[in-house]
This record gives C-alpha cells, sequence and structure tokens, in this order.
C-alpha cells in the first residue's frame, strides 16, 4: 500500500483561486456578462483594501459563476478553462512544490483536493506529477449546456469524505501520510494525517494549527519559513 500526501491547489499550490481566474476569463471572451462582476467587484475591492475577508470574496465570485454559468456551451467553457490554465500554469508557490516532488521521489501517492471545477485541475495537476486529483463536475444538459448543477456535492464539499474514498479506492496508507492547505475547509482533511501543514493559513486554520502543533509554514516572496 502507498503512501498519501495530500496536496489542496487553490492557495496552496496555485498562487490564485482557478475559479477566480476562469471566472474573469469567462467575463472577458463574453461567455458571461460583463455586468456579473458587479456581483463580486465590491467584495473584492474591501479585501484589497483590508477591509473584508477572502473568504466573502470568494463566495461572491462563486456566486457569480453557478448563477451565470446555467445555459453555457461546454465547448466553450474548455475553451477558456484550457485558456487559464496555459496562461497561469507556473504560477506555483515553491514550497508545496518541492514538497511534491520530494514526495514523489519518496514513492508517495499525490492526490489533489480542491472545489475548483475538475477540468481545468486535471490539467494543472498533471504536469506536477499528481496521480489523481478530486474536484468539481458540473451537470450537462441537452445539446451538452450546464444545468447549473454541482454532480456529487455532497462528496467533494468534505475534503474528509474524498481522503476516505481515495484511501479505499486506491489502496493507500495514511500511516506517515502528509496534508497540506491554506484554510479553515481543509482542517478536516489535515486532521486525518500524520504530518499536518497549514500553509499560508488564514486566521482561522493558523489557530486551530498551533493549537494542535500542527506545522505552519509561511512564503513570502523569495522567504519560506516556520512559525513557532
Amino acid at each position: 500500500m502507498k503512501k498519501v500526501a495530500i496536496f489542496d491547489v487553490d492557495g496552496t499550490l496555485f498562487r490564485s483561486s482557478f475559479l477566480i481566474e476562469l471566472v474573469e476569463a469567462l467575463v472577458a471572451r463574453g461567455v458571461f456578462p460583463k455586468q456579473s462582476r458587479k456581483m463580486y467587484e465590491r467584495q473584492f475591492k474591501l479585501w484589497l483594501g483590508r477591509e473584508g475577508s477572502y473568504e466573502a470574496y470568494i463566495e461572491a465570485v462563486v456566486e457569480t459563476f453557478m448563477k451565470h454559468l446555467k445555459g453555457v456551451a461546454y465547448e466553450d467553457f474548455e475553451r477558456v478553462g484550457l485558456e487559464v490554465v496555459e496562461a497561469n500554469k507556473n504560477k506555483i508557490y515553491r514550497y508545496p512544490r518541492d514538497l511534491a516532488k520530494k514526495l514523489k521521489r519518496r514513492g508517495y501517492f499525490l492526490l489533489a483536493i480542491s472545489q475548483s471545477p475538475k477540468g481545468l485541475l486535471d490539467t494543472f495537476c498533471r504536469r506536477l506529477g499528481f496521480d489523481k486529483v478530486y474536484g468539481r463536475f458540473y451537470e450537462l444538459g441537452p445539446s451538452d449546456r450546464f444545468t447549473g448543477e454541482v454532480v456529487d456535492l455532497h462528496l467533494i464539499a468534505n475534503k474528509a469524505n474524498i481522503v476516505r474514498r481515495a484511501v479505499a479506492k486506491e489502496r493507500l496508507s495514511l500511516k506517515d501520510s502528509y496534508g497540506i492547505g491554506d484554510t479553515e475547509g481543509d482542517i478536516p482533511m489535515l486532521e486525518l494525517v500524520t504530518h499536518p501543514i497549514c500553509f499560508n493559513p488564514n486566521q482561522a486554520l493558523y489557530r486551530y494549527g498551533k493549537l494542535n502543533g500542527w506545522k505552519i509554514v509561511v512564503e513570502r516572496k523569495d522567504v519560506v519559513y516556520e512559525m513557532r
């Protein structure tokens, strides 16, 4: 049984959010209406000015995405998605990138889990050596157009459930396992591994990680340091 290393993607491996980049690109290409930016523009400005939270901003982006996805043709979505991955393929944090490489050499099974669309994640994570990727699937209706519904939301929304499913399906071992994430949404996953790592954590994850003695790593510009 292979040992497993579990990585969050957005904000952990990827120095942004694929959903944010995708929504911006869908608006720019005319797939989403230009006025859809208004749904998250205020929260973006509040976050940028350190008056609002990133969580509120990303929630507004998710709401925008789900509202305007219905009726979009799969071929348009796929085309823009591939453009987004190509434009952002090198926007990667050094610490998790190097950790993935090191663990891969040691024979670990690399597992990526994210709330971003799976098609984008597959393309992005494949070149980094990941063995399995879990992300969101969106239901397709007649004429290959999206219905606006998420497939198996109950599963993908809980990372601990995904880890247990992957471990059973791929015959993996959680003994000496690693996990790395950046927000409190990663806590259920981090609680399952031997070596949990809080990477550039938000306040909620930082507090929880510190309380439980987890490793806390910060990467700022070209400096990586561990907080104690």
